[in-house]
């Protein structure tokens, strides 16, 4: 293309010692301009005078990257520094969130607002944002008594360390669990082929590690039901470290909520969701469960019996249970006896270096952008690196943002897929400052016998997280509070789990599937073996789906400390139809519930229902027109959280959102009562 970006992309070169530096410095610029703000006089206050806005972002410019590299750097020392760093920003969030000072400058601006007429002359974004500046105050405590307050600002820093503390493990964690070539009998030659091979005694071994890429193959091709068990049962017990970190967590939180006068936690933290509630999210969860429940019994009882003939086939005991260990494995050969679906056969015409730049062309066609790799700095030599442009650019106008995607797994990073907003784009003096999104994968890499090679679920996964990337770079908001996935945390998945509609169209299957030897795409019947395999054992899955929603929700409001590992696999048996053998710590796992996703996991399957109603209503008829692509772009991704979500979901639709499609999908049909 030729052309600059009016924006340099950040540098990865930090040491340890310019992470606190840099941190620090942010800090203490912020703190200036909060000092400024809370010494006004009443009549001085107004819109420009306690906007933060500027400066908050000005901070996230700063802290966003350098927090990042705990998550990707090869470097502990980096990895610490970055852990530390963020630990001290959340610190600084907590003592600025409770700044009686600011927080009376911010209300008599808007009473002086109000009452000098500049209201009317707001745009509708500043005036969100005033509104919203308000509200933080009050959901802070701003308005209880000095005792209390004090109290709250304690208890909130600690639940940030417990938090960051809870990720730090879930990052870090670098088991592994060793198996003889005989107990991994089933499992593919090339997944077998990339494990770390030894001699124990007189006997081969294998090391496998809890990263997706390897545990999971165990899980679905293991013959060896102990094999599966151990695997699973070392899985869930992986980060037992966790288990105290969360109860300290879930007590804090009671505390908090309490303090601020909410009745649970999750009443607290519903509040600013679309859901509006508590009783709203168990009221969505507990009817789609009555729905799902007789659907996954069916299924589990077809599962039991393909289970039962094999067990007698091998002459393996039988007790008639349906174990968490037999669920993906029984799973696979449903779909492969009923559909004559082999997994292992579609990996092989998903290799990476054909799908990663056929998705990423499908999107760019579809919303009008184009990707240029550039050779920058990046934190590790595997990172790709682009600048994103408008596809007709002529001049640095035409300047989207930068895009980082770092795919494969390594030592200490980040062991599952998503998406980080380094920065997010927004306006400072009159000019356009421009968003950096990061995607964070661990796709398999190649063997010895492969090229790496890419799952169905993992090109749906890929599909999903570049949902999130250009979410965060096709938003165009004047303040970075608004901008990109920043929107209720319930919907916030909803733009990405419609595009995941893409990976099970004919002719999208098509464009992006290259065989790794014949280079030929898959054949129209192993396309619609593909297709048919959605929905098959959908009960079963969103159960699964309801149970760690459940389990979230019940523990942020119930009221006394519980035995979680007990409630884990107690919730699990009833609720997803599965029963487990010894008890163990899977709460541990459950990077949601201190990750931001507290009270907060039933936003997955509840932004499935206007997924499923935005593909159905505009993408269905033709989901690679552009057209189509633009109405989406300009409606939904452009205008991130700067108005409420159903707004723009009915502009996008023509009409307010509903649930039909989604309930069409799940079960053919339309059952009683709505959703």
């Amino acid at each position: 293309m030729g052309l600059t970006p009016p924006q340099s992309p950040p540098a990865w070169d930090h040491s340890a010692e310019d992470i606190a530096k840099l941190t620090k410095e942010s800090i203490d610029k912020n703190r200036k301009v909060q000092d400024e703000v809370g010494a006004l006089k009443p009549e001085a206050c107004n819109f420009e005078s306690i906007t933060l806005a500027n400066a908050e972002t000005e901070l996230d410019e700063v802290a966003e990257p350098l927090s990042f590299y705990q998550n990707v750097s090869p470097s502990k020392e980096l990895r610490d520094a970055s852990n530390e760093a963020e630990s001290t920003v959340r610190n600084f969030g907590v003592e600025s969130s409770m700044r009686l000072d600011v927080y009376h400058a911010k209300v008599e601006a808007e009473k002086n607002i109000k009452a000098s007429g500049q209201w009317d002359k707001l745009s509708a974004e500043e005036k969100r944002l005033v509104e919203k500046m308000i509200l933080d105050g009050t959901r802070a405590g701003l308005a209880l008594p000095e005792k209390e307050r004090t109290e709250l600002t304690t208890l909130k820093k600690d639940l940030s360390q417990i938090c960051l503390e809870f990720s730090k493990n879930f990052n870090e964690e670098n088991e592994v669990i060793t198996f003889t070539e005989e107990e991994l009998k089933g499992v593919p030659k090339d997944v077998v082929s990339g494990y770390t091979k030894r001699t124990e005694g007189d006997k081969v071994v294998y090391d496998v590690t809890y990263k997706t890429p390897d545990i999971f193959p165990i899980f679905k091709f293991a013959e060896n039901p102990t094999t599966r068990q151990r695997a699973q049962e070392g899985h869930e017990s992986r980060l037992n470290i966790n288990v105290p970190l969360l109860s300290k967590a879930l007590g804090l939180r009671r505390r908090i909520a309490k303090l601020l006068g909410y009745q649970t936690w999750a009443d607290y933290i519903t509040e600013v969701k679309m859901v509006k509630s508590a009783k709203g999210a168990s009221e969505f969860l507990d009817d789609l469960e009555t729905r799902l429940r007789p659907v996954g019994v069916k299924e589990r009882e077809i599962l039991l019996q393909i289970k039962k003939k094999e067990h007698e086939e091998k002459g393996l005991p039988f007790d008639g249970q349906f174990y968490i260990w037999d669920y993906r494995y029984y799973d696979r050969k449903y779909i492969e006896e009923t559909l004559d679906l082999d997994d292992t056969l579609v990996k092989e015409y998903f290799p990476v270096s054909v799908v990663v730049p056929t998705i990423l062309s499908i999107y760019q066609n579809l919303l009008g952008v184009q990707f240029e790799e550039i050779k920058g700095s990046t934190w590790h030599p595997e990172v790709q690196q682009f600048a994103v442009w408008e596809k007709d650019a002529k001049d640095e106008s035409g300047f989207v943002g930068f895009c980082y995607l770092d795919l494969f797994p390594r030592a200490s990073k980040y062991s599952h897929a998503a998406v980080w907003p380094l920065l997010s784009g927004h306006e400072a003096n009159g000019k356009r400052s421009y968003p950096i999104a990061a995607m964070v994968a661990n796709l398999a890499k190649p063997t010895p016998d492969k090229p790496a090679l890419m799952r169905h679920d993992d090109v749906v996964t890929f599909f999903h997280e570049m949902g999130h990337v250009f979410h965060g770079l096709l938003s165009k908001t004047k303040f970075a509070r608004f901008h990109g996935t920043s929107v209720a945390r319930d919907f916030v998945e909803a733009p990405s789990q419609m595009l995941e509609n893409w990976c099970w169209e004919p002719k999208v299957l098509e464009q992006m599937s290259s065989h790794y030897e014949t280079k030929k795409p898959l054949s129209p019947e192993l396309i619609d073996k593909v297709i048919k395999s959605r929905y098959v054992n959908v009960g079963l899955f969103y159960l699964r789906q309801l149970f760690f929603a459940k389990f979230d929700i019940k523990v942020h409001t119930d009221q006394e400390d519980a035995d979680y590992t007990n409630l884990w696999n107690d919730l699990r048996e009833k609720i997803s139809l599965v029963k487990a053998g010894k008890p163990c710590p899977g709460q541990g796992t459950f990077g949601h519930i201190t990750g931001g996703y507290d009270a907060g996991y039933y936003g997955y399957t509840y932004s499935l229902v206007f997924a499923a109603d935005m593909y159905a209503t505009v993408f269905k008829a033709d989901p690679l027109d552009p057209v189509r692509g633009k109405r989406y772009r300009d409606k939904i991704l452009r205008v991130g959280g700067s108005r409420e979500e159903t707004d723009s979901l009915e502009d996008f639709l023509g009409r307010p959102a509903n649930s039909d499609a989604f309930l069409k999908e799940l079960f053919g049909t339309l059952p009683a009562p709505n959703l």
